[in-house]
């Protein structure tokens, strides 16, 4: 894989489509190898836009020892973490305890009716946990995070991969000002990011279709997307992150050789034909599957920049 212009890297020469902006989100081993130690589920509480008060399951991993560790809020695809899950959540949960980092991965879908996950309803209820949504949980997760007594609060880090992606996002992404309801939590973000497969033709961030403006995040964010992703395509993700190579963090970008949306996944590649794909014509059918040699690499990279992020 070569260095692209703009300290991008990527498997191909590709031409940047900028996206249409989005309405701004409504409120909220090695040397250390360690026992994947659930902790007794719990939940994180938030409070809704109409006011009312919403009780989010949470899973807590960590590894073993006092602390502190670093920590890493990992958000769910769009299969949710039921029994309909891709199970990615948990693939990267047992790889960063293993690692020494506590995580956090809390079930935005279930409490809110959709415990099978939305990757196939295409009804207005998919809105309800949107990425906008979704950017509430993570910061209450956050901040859950930092209350607890084993974990470095300074050294918080939020992961997602697909809808997930898309979600860590919109949570880094700089706030467009002052009004923004959650201004005051992302002035106070999470220390880095990765998106894994994120959607990046509809992000938040001060896009315009014209093709100008710029992506800006509050902390260093890698993406890792596959190069033949029919559900998340990898272009806009390239497109976004030449666009933010001028800002104070820059966004790093990996594109996978051959590898489909879910790489990180341990199924073969398939094409479901329901699944709601804003990308595909008549706005339904997507590919994922896993990619044994991009799995391989995600996770070197993914280690490599949380150990270079959370310092």
């Amino acid at each position: 894989m070569r260095k692209a212009a703009g300290g991008i890297e990527s498997s191909q020469t590709m031409t940047g489509l900028f996206a249409r902006r989005m309405l701004a989100a409504i409120v909220l081993s090695g040397a250390l190898i360690a026992r994947a130690e659930a902790a007794p589920e719990g939940s994180i509480t938030i409070t809704a836009p109409d006011g009312a008060v919403e009780q989010i399951p949470t899973t807590t991993l960590r590894p073993d020892g006092p602390g502190p560790f670093p920590a890493v809020v990992i958000l769910h695809d769009c299969s949710g973490l039921g029994p309909r899950s891709s199970g990615a959540p948990g693939r990267w949960g047992r790889e960063l305890v293993a690692r020494g980092y506590v995580v956090l991965i809390p079930d935005s879908f279930t409490t809110r009716g959709h415990p099978d996950g939305v990757c196939t309803d295409a009804s207005r209820s998919r809105n309800a946990v949107g990425p906008a949504r979704r950017m509430v949980d993570a910061y209450a997760a956050l901040a859950h995070a930092r209350s607890l007594p084993f974990v470095d609060g300074r050294r918080v880090a939020v992961m997602g991969g697909s809808h997930g992606g898309s979600t860590t996002l919109a949570v880094v992404a700089a706030p467009e000002s002052l009004q923004e309801p959650l201004a005051a939590e992302k002035r106070a973000s999470f220390a880095a990011a990765v998106a894994l497969y994120p959607g990046c033709r509809a992000t938040l961030g001060s896009w315009r279709p014209d093709g100008t403006g710029t992506y800006q995040a509050v902390a260093p964010l890698l993406i890792l997307i596959g190069e033949k992703d029919d559900w998340t395509p990898a272009a806009p993700c390239v497109a976004l992150a030449r666009s933010s190579q001028a800002t104070p963090h820059p966004v790093e970008i990996v594109v996978y050789p051959g590898a489909y949306h879910s790489f990180d996944s341990d199924r073969p590649v398939r094409f479901v034909a329901s699944r709601v794909n804003m990308n595909a014509p008549g706005g339904r059918g997507a590919t994922t599957g896993g990619d044994p040699q991009a799995w391989a690499d995600s996770i070197r990279r993914v280690v490599e920049f949380l150990e270079r992020t959370l310092r």
